[in-house]
């Protein structure tokens, strides 16, 4: 869940999930959505460092089209939008903590920019973490949204 969409060559993977699904078997993927809770995160990281030259968008994973166009050899394709709500004890600013120190994306934009990004970025994280909680909660809990995809190898 949400790992295959950051390999950088998509072409690839969909070669090895061919390789190691059986005829008549099934790949299912969570992917995180552009216009999600994730998505729009990522997008904070991206306009702080770009990808490499070359390498597509993981979100593209979320785009029910694309998957579509990537998994055209797949039979009893189907897929939905679906959330997963994130619960944290910690504060928002706690949480932008924790995923400075665990979270691939966010652990390699901050080792990519200087020391003014890099609050820049903090602050961002807690505001978007902030912005998205939901009222009622004790604790923090935000909810982002994913595409569900499941493929049926001919």
């Amino acid at each position: 869940m949400f790992g295959l969409m950051f390999a950088a060559r998509p072409e690839r993977v969909l070669s090895e999930l061919a390789r190691v699904t059986r005829s008549g078997g099934q790949v299912a993927l969570a992917n995180w959505t552009r216009g999600g809770f994730v998505g729009r995160m990522l997008a904070m990281h991206v306009a702080r460092v770009p990808p490499p030259p070359g390498v597509p968008s993981p979100l593209l994973w979320g785009d029910p089209e694309k998957v579509r166009q990537r998994f055209d050899a797949a039979s009893g394709r189907h897929h939905g939008e679906r959330t997963l709500t994130f619960r944290y004890p910690y504060t928002p600013a706690g949480i932008g903590e924790l995923f400075r120190s665990s979270y691939g994306p966010t652990v390699r934009t901050f080792e990519a920019i200087d020391e003014d990004a890099r609050a820049s970025l903090a602050a961002d994280l807690t505001s978007h973490w902030t912005k998205h909680q939901r009222p009622s909660a004790e604790t923090t809990e935000v909810d982002a949204e994913y595409l569900e995809v499941v493929a049926t190898r001919r």
